[in-house]
């Protein structure tokens, strides 16, 4: 029996992609932010996504993008109890109040702490909603993530917990309750990926931006003591049954992209800028799938010629006949119009998109 036997076009072509096996195209994701809908509106951004439909070719006019959770101005406060202060509307907001700033708070916030198998982000978790996510997708074929931790579900809620300063002193002086910490952390984690694996998901999701400009914002060392094990017990139990996991990280990741790929991760979401083309040539290429962030801190200045440059150099820098790279295209407010539509018209060019008409018009991305 094919590996491929049921899969639709999507499905078949995103595995051939994550093993190597000579996918007919190279897959593209576009994401826009809410705000980009509020700038330019329903109307321009239908006729944007009609004109390429190799990229949307299931698009229907009226379809948008909504701000929603920690993308709607205002105060939220999450499961951990993490104060998140948004101050516009349609991009993400950032942690302004940090329950465990002061460790005094540690017994009273221990009470508080959530449970993986009810408790979300921002609410209730619906796993009768992530089942029927999960049974669709086997129905129709396709290829996906699931991600059900929220971005952000290790490293970056330490920083959210304790704040930044205090975490990166916890490291150094070996903090005891650090330590327990992490273990409520990793405990909620694991837990909810358990339960995720069990509903039958094919493909975990992850997404925690682990670098900074241009270094990690720990020693390698002190990345492994602290940080590596939050990856062994969620993405180390898919890589155990065998599963592939994505992660999407910004920021400069290149020193531990070797141990992301020991933990289970096999399709990697990194940044162009932070880390480099040729670095990411040169430590990721053929061990792991790229989906390379394309360069965002571009888009908004460049012109339709550049923007073509960038897309095709960065396909013929990471790309393989035999698979293994994915693009992504994530669009936000500043970036104009023609901007866009250069981008959109140089991936559809350079990744040998698919007519719509030949694939009974299936997604080309996840």
């Amino acid at each position: 029996m094919s590996a491929y036997q049921g899969r639709s076009p999507q499905g078949e072509n995103m595995l051939r992609v994550i093993h190597f096996d000579h996918p007919r195209w190279t897959p593209v994701l576009v994401g826009f932010l809410p705000s980009v809908y509020t700038k330019y509106g329903q109307e321009r951004m239908d006729a944007l996504k009609l004109a390429h439909p190799r990229l949307f070719p299931k698009h229907q006019p009226g379809e948008t993008v909504r701000a929603q959770d920690l993308y709607v101005s205002g105060k939220t406060t999450d499961c951990w109890g993490c104060v998140w202060d948004n101050l516009h509307e349609g991009m993400v907001g950032q942690v302004v109040g940090h329950p465990l700033a002061d460790w005094a708070h540690w017994d009273a916030w221990l009470a508080r702490r959530p449970d993986p198998l009810k408790d979300g982000l921002l609410g209730p978790r619906d796993w009768n909603e992530i089942q029927a996510q999960i049974d669709l997708k086997k129905r129709l074929g396709h290829f996906a993530p699931d991600h059900v931790l929220a971005h952000g579900f290790h490293y970056m809620l330490l920083c959210d917990l304790r704040r930044f300063e205090n975490f990166m002193l916890d490291m150094a002086t070996d903090e005891p309750l650090l330590h327990k910490l992490i273990g409520v952390l990793m405990d909620y984690s694991a837990g909810t990926v358990r339960r995720l694996l069990d509903a039958g998901t094919e493909f975990l999701g992850l997404a925690e931006d682990l670098g900074m400009q241009d270094r990690l914002p720990m020693s390698l060392e002190g990345w492994r003591k602290f940080i590596k094990p939050g990856y062994e017990c969620t993405a180390g139990q898919a890589r155990d049954r065998g599963l592939p996991v994505f992660l999407h990280s910004d920021g400069h990741i290149l020193p531990i992209i070797g141990d992301l790929i020991e933990t289970g991760i096999r399709v990697l979401n990194p940044q162009i800028r932070a880390n480099g083309l040729a670095g990411l040539r040169d430590v990721a290429r053929g061990k792991v799938t790229i989906c390379i962030d394309l360069d965002r801190q571009l888009f908004p200045f460049a012109s339709p010629a550049e923007l073509y440059d960038h897309v095709l150099t960065v396909h013929d820098t990471l790309s393989m006949p035999e698979g293994g790279l994915i693009l992504n295209i994530e669009i936000g407010e500043d970036v104009p119009l023609e901007n866009m539509d250069a981008i959109f018209s140089a991936a559809e060019e350079v990744c040998r998109l698919p007519d719509p008409e030949t694939t009974g018009g299936a997604p080309i991305g996840f």
